[in-house]
Order: C-alpha cells, then sequence, then structure tokens
C-alpha cells in the first residue's frame, strides 16, 4: 500500500536520529586543513569516528594517515576547519579559549609518546600528580591512590632521574587522570619501551579504563598494543578505512573479525592489498545480490581496432 501525502510530509519533517547519537566521541566528516607558506595540507577528509562511554580503543595508521591530527583535535590542542567533533556532549569546534581551557583540564588527559613532556624533572612523582590538581583549584590527596592503582606507588617519592621508562609512563598515566577526566588520550605511549615494559604500562592503561570506567584512546604502532583492545579503528589517508572487533570465542579463544568502514555517504576504502592482488584502478564494477554486493575489477575496455 502506498503512502498518503500525509505521510510522506510526516516522514520528511520527522526529526532523523543525530550520527552518533548519544555516543561519547563524535566525528562526522571531520576536516583538518593546514596552511604553510600557501600551501593547503588536508590531514583529515571527511573522517568519521564514533565510540562509546567506556571503550578502550586504538588507533592505528601510517606515518601521514591523519590519526596524530585526530588525537590534537580530540584533546583540544587543535582546532577542526569543519564537520562535527565532540567528546561528551561538547562541541571541539565552537569551544570559547574559555571553555578549551576547562575541557583540556577536565575533561580530557593525555599522554605523550616522550616522558620529558609528561613530567617536570624537579618535582617528585606524587607532585607531578598534585600539579594539575592544584591548577584547577582541587585537593591532592587522590595523588597516592592513583600511584598505587597503577602500580608505582613506590615511586611516589622519586624524580624522573630515578625511575624507568616504564614507571615514568605509569606515572604519566596517573598525572593524566588526576583531575578524573572522562576521556585518555595516549600518543604512542610505548613507542620508546621494550615489549616487557610496554606490557606493564598498556596494563595501567586498562587498569584506568576497566576499574575507574574512563575512555581510553591510543595511537599506536606497537602491534602488542593494537591487538589487546576490543576495537582497532585503523585510518588512512585522513579518513576511518577499516576496524578490527576482538570477541572471546566459543572455546575462550579471542577472535578477530576486520571490517572495512562504510561512511555516511556510502564511501569504503577497500585493503590496498586487495586492490593490488585484483588490478583494481580508477573505477570497479559492482553488483548487488540478494544478501551482499559483489566488487569486481572493471571490464577491459573493447578495442577500436
Amino acid at each position: 500500500m502506498n503512502p498518503t501525502l500525509s505521510e510522506l510530509e510526516a516522514r520528511a519533517t520527522r526529526k532523523s536520529t543525530a550520527f552518533g547519537g548519544d555516543a561519547h566521541i563524535v566525528c562526522d566528516n571531520l576536516v583538518r586543513i593546514y596552511k604553510t607558506e600557501g600551501v593547503e595540507v588536508v590531514a583529515l577528509q571527511g573522517l568519521d569516528l564514533v565510540i562509546d562511554e567506556g571503550e578502550l580503543v586504538a588507533i592505528v595508521g601510517a606515518s601521514g594517515s591523519g590519526k596524530s591530527t585526530l588525537l590534537n583535535v580530540l584533546s583540544g590542542l587543535d582546532v577542526p576547519t569543519a564537520g562535527v567533533a565532540k567528546v561528551a556532549g561538547m562541541d571541539l569546534l565552537s569551544m570559547s579559549a574559555r571553555d578549551r581551557l576547562h575541557y583540556r583540564r577536565s575533561v580530557v588527559g593525555f599522554i605523550w609518546q616522550q616522558t620529558a613532556r609528561n613530567l617536570l624533572p624537579y618535582l617528585t612523582s606524587r607532585e607531578n600528580v598534585e600539579l594539575p590538581m592544584k591548577l584547577a583549584g582541587r585537593r591532592g590527596g587522590r595523588a597516592t591512590e592513583l600511584l598505587e592503582l597503577l602500580g608505582v606507588g613506590y615511586c611516589a617519592d622519586r624524580r624522573i632521574p630515578e625511575m624507568s621508562g616504564g614507571e615514568q609512563q605509569r606515572v604519566a598515566i596517573a598525572v593524566a587522570l588526576a583531575n578524573s577526566p572522562q576521556l585518555i588520550l595516549a600518543d604512542e605511549p610505548t613507542g620508546e619501551l621494550d615489549s616487557e615494559t610496554s606490557e606493564q604500562v598498556f596494563d595501567a592503561l586498562r587498569k584506568a579504563n576497566r576499574e575507574l570506567g574512563v575512555t581510553v584512546v591510543v595511537v599506536t604502532h606497537d602491534p602488542l598494543v593494537s591487538e589487546q583492545v576490543d576495537r582497532t579503528v585503523g585510518i588512512r589517508d585522513g579518513r576511518t578505512s577499516s576496524e578490527t572487533l576482538r570477541r572471546e570465542g566459543a572455546e575462550g579463544q579471542i577472535v578477530a573479525e576486520e571490517y572495512a568502514v562504510l561512511d555516511r555517504v556510502g564511501r569504503l576504502q577497500l585493503p590496498r592489498d586487495f586492490m593490488n592482488a585484483l588490478d583494481m584502478e580508477r573505477r570497479v564494477r559492482l553488483e548487488l545480490e540478494s544478501d551482499h554486493i559483489g566488487v569486481w575489477p572493471a571490464r577491459e575496455e573493447p578495442s577500436d581496432d
């Protein structure tokens, strides 16, 4: 039965659910363009991303793919050029300078790869954790508790030269957690560490995620880290290109399934290895089947000879 005119009008005026709904992090057609000496570099080219509250997500991608730019946008260090970027309901495009300062002090915590950027060398670990609390006008009694939670309580009175790289990064996580943020962002937090120490640092991030309920987003090249999260998001050429979801199988083993990401206008990025294997260039042939879409290399054009 065909819909009536009134039903069609009702559908047209009905408010559609916003992309991402009430997710903790929503990026919709996010664009970031840098201009240097008259040259424009498009770092993010309409990126879409949705992360729910309490997730532990790894962002991976080749150098120049846009993953660090995304982290800078989500941290409030960089302002997007266009699109939508929201964290905990806060619009990162329309923030005032005052709102951005509050956001960076209270809503988000950031961990750099280089430990020297995370900690002040003339302060002890406890004093480093207390500092952001004092800047926000809060009491510093939470510092010892955080250091104990992350397994570095014994470092409370030590300064940077008296700690290993792994201990410094775990203290840096405590600093990022000092003001009870809703989101922790980590840029290659294990990039300068060996595999055993990396495991300790990631265990600390996992503990913060599970015991404190904070959402954690990690940018990493480390396969040991990216394989220990429930979801890995791949970025290529400034857009999300793939997602790997992990779940526990029937026999207790971890099952990983990789998906291509379909954006809101129907674009997806085929894996480059697949394209190379089938010599796919410029155009492909599509066929709609009953339960899937087939993708084939374009047929050779007939020669005029």
